[in-house]
């Protein structure tokens, strides 16, 4: 797969070394949350008390997206990678041996901030493709940040099974992340991203953020596109085990855990959606990604006593949303090399703050109106998604009317078409 979807200079199995390392990397986030209970009862506290540990895991990860991801535009990736992971493993060892929920939750603060790695792999993979290939890339490297993120929670509830306690998870975690620094830095690139880049203060990198919002509309598309999708799949995953352990379904927490496997064929299925982001462009494939989400909400709703009619809504749920930031992934880095970091920064930023919002939003209505109103908020989100999709088509062509013959309107074509490699070899 490398050597036809990566430039010759580019080492052989990066793209498969960038992949493992995502989902290594992104597991750091998640794995606590099936701890919760047994680390409140290790320390004598109340569940309530321990949910700190994960509010602080996402707390943490907010504040690596704004304050490290833009580095990747500037600063030499190996260095950057070789800091990111000796930090990130240092500091689950010391939560391995946390005394307390406060010191365990500041040790949480630290790591997620840290483990930021996946968002500067993935503007640096799509540097490193060849032209019409950024989308099968994107697609690989995605794949195993949704992989990462759905089985590290069963990974973790099994090991904490099988040692009887909770640190052991923190310690394997640490092993497990120093040991990508024997690996992922020899593929990393050594140079700075760009000459330019390199003259540019942290302080004149952070603001400009806005400024990129403001400038770029396929920015502000895919922005919009992914907090809404991941608001609905939020929605439905802060709510499912409420869901589950209601009756006449009345599952234990046990099989609950397990039932994020369910999701896994789908997210594989992903994959290959990037594939179809180069040969479609990526608002099909966003229409794509949306179809199948609501496929999955319209079986939540209609079979939503059938574990397999939820099965079968895991996958098509995963497969939307994986395919979902695939596209919108792929839109962004249509941009000049020297910005991909921080439109990845803003994007990564508004995915999270929608999955905030929409799990909120389950929580309130799971309460007023049980499941149904779960199932309501989904389509709500996605139905949102929609218009926006349909807005920005319209406007498009007007859009590109307005603009003269020549590279701007090249490039504005493939920004709205999602033929990232193109546009960026013509560079």
């Amino acid at each position: 797969m490398t050597s036809a979807a990566t430039r010759p200079d580019v080492k052989r199995g990066t793209i498969p070394v960038f992949a493992t390392a995502t989902a290594i990397t992104v597991s750091n986030i998640y794995f606590t949350q099936p701890l919760l209970d047994e680390i409140a009862r290790g320390f004598g506290i109340a569940p309530s008390a321990a949910g700190l540990v994960a509010t602080t895991g996402q707390i943490g990860y907010a504040l690596g997206i704004i304050a490290i991801v833009p580095l990747a535009d500037t600063v030499r990736l190996r260095r950057l990678s070789i800091l990111l992971l000796a930090v990130t493993a240092t500091v689950l060892l010391a939560g391995a041996f946390a005394p307390s929920v406060a010191l365990l939750s500041m040790a949480t603060l630290i790591l997620s901030a840290s483990t930021v790695l996946p968002q500067v792999i993935m503007p640096t993979v799509v540097s490193m493709a060849t032209p019409g290939n950024a989308g099968r890339v994107l697609g690989a490297v995605g794949t195993g940040l949704t992989m990462g993120a759905l089985l590290s929670r069963t990974v973790a509830g099994l090991i904490a099974e099988a040692t009887g306690t909770w640190r052991a998870g923190f310690v394997i975690a640490a092993l497990v992340t120093g040991a990508l620094l024997l690996v992922l830095p020899r593929y990393m690139p050594d140079d700075r991203p760009t000459s330019t880049g390199a003259s540019e203060s942290y302080l004149h990198l952070l603001a400009s953020l806005p400024k990129l919002i403001a400038e770029h509309a396929p920015l502000r598309l895919s922005a919009a596109l992914g907090a809404t999708v991941f608001a609905a799949f939020s929605a439905f995953w802060s709510a499912l085990a409420f869901h589950l352990t209601a009756a006449p379904i009345s599952l234990g927490p046990a099989v609950i855990g397990l039932f994020g496997l369910f999701g896994v064929p789908g997210a594989l299925a992903a994959r290959y959606s990037g594939r179809l982001t180069d040969r479609w462009g990526t608002r099909n494939v966003n229409v794509l990604s949306l179809t199948s989400m609501l496929l999955a909400f319209a079986l939540f709703g209609f079979a939503s006593q059938s574990l397999i009619a939820l099965a079968v809504g895991c996958n098509l749920l995963g497969y939307g949303t994986t395919s979902g930031q695939i596209a919108n992934q792929a839109r962004i880095f249509a941009a000049p090399p020297t910005i991909r970091a921080r439109l990845n920064t803003v994007y990564i930023f508004a995915v999270f703050a929608g999955g905030a919002v929409g799990s909120a939003v389950a929580g309130v209505l799971f309460s007023a109106f049980g499941w149904t109103g779960v199932v309501l908020s989904g389509l709500g989100f996605l139905l949102l998604a929609g218009v926006v999709l349909v807005g920005y088509a319209l406007r498009a062509p007007r859009a590109a009317g307005r603009t003269t013959v020549a590279a701007d309107t090249l490039e504005k074509h493939a920004e709205d078409d999602g033929r990232v490699g193109d546009i960026s070899s013509r560079r």
